[in-house]
């Protein structure tokens, strides 16, 4: 079980990049005042990590924010991710600078291929592996591949991903993508970990009174005491500062476990087998 016990606790990446253990997700959350509030709220409340996706069409608020902002830049760390119909060798590397360019950074902390497109993920691949060779992204993964794309990706890849970027909550456990990415060390990552919002779970209730935390934070510790980033959304600034505290507590091995028994395989996403998007 993974020990994290500060905000400011980070894991290493597999090329010794850290990344914080939970950032801000803003998918969903409108460009303009919307984003660049929520992300201000973010940093205001702790957060260093922030999730983007050139598909979320928010990228230059989330710039607009972190420009904003006094915090360093080394103390910060900015994902975002080349979307499918610009996957390619050629279209990747044009997407890449026009979200570095609405960004306003020189340097992105990590560069994800957002779907497994099938015939174009490799190309789209060796394009990442390129920026990452070229020092503009101190990181390179994947997003929604299941073993056997990331199998596939491993046979003609110069680079192993850092991050699997993927669903990941106590309905989708992912046990044998977990344990495959544990083997090649390529860190899991949580999108969707409160499953859209669908808590209403006898046990989630019950830890939440044992533990005097909300629902959410019961999942979200769960999530790190799994050795799993999370990266949470939300624009209202309370619930932004209620899903960072969660470095109070620990939950039980026993009550991971019956965390981990909730699977149902179920996924409120896309299955990224059948995409056709």
């Amino acid at each position: 079980m993974t020990e994290i016990q500060r905000n400011s606790d980070t894991t290493v990446l597999n090329n010794g990049v850290r990344m914080p253990w939970l950032g801000l997700g803003v998918w969903k959350t409108k460009e303009g005042d919307e984003v660049v509030q929520a992300v201000q709220h973010a940093l205001e409340a702790g957060y260093r990590s922030i999730d983007t996706a050139a598909v979320y069409g928010n990228e230059a608020g989330v710039g607009q924010a972190i420009q904003a902002s006094s915090i360093p830049r080394d103390q910060l760390f900015v994902t975002t991710k080349v979307w499918n119909a610009d996957q390619g060798y050629d279209s990747t590397l044009r997407a890449f600078e026009e979200s570095r360019r609405k960004l306003q950074l020189e340097v992105i902390d990590l560069y994800l291929v957002h779907w497994p497109v099938k015939g174009k993920y490799k190309e789209t691949w060796k394009a990442l592996e390129k920026l990452y060779k070229d020092g503009v992204v101190r990181a390179i993964g994947v997003s929604n591949f299941k073993v056997h794309h990331l199998e596939d990706l491993l046979q003609d890849s110069e680079i192993v991903p850092a991050v699997n970027q993927v669903e990941f909550h106590p309905l989708l456990i992912q046990q044998e993508l977990r344990t495959f990415c544990k083997e090649h060390k390529i860190q899991l990552e949580a999108w969707s970990p409160l499953m859209q919002g669908n808590l209403d779970m006898p046990l989630l209730s019950e830890l939440a009174d044992k533990y005097g935390k909300t629902p959410a934070q019961i999942i979200l510790r769960w999530d790190l005491q799994n050795g799993v980033v999370t990266i949470p959304k939300s624009i209202r600034e309370s619930r932004i500062r209620e899903n960072i505290d969660v470095f109070n507590f620990t939950l039980s091995d026993d009550d991971i476990a019956r965390l981990n028994g909730l699977n149902q395989d179920r996924r409120f996403g896309p299955d990224p087998d059948h995409i056709d998007f």
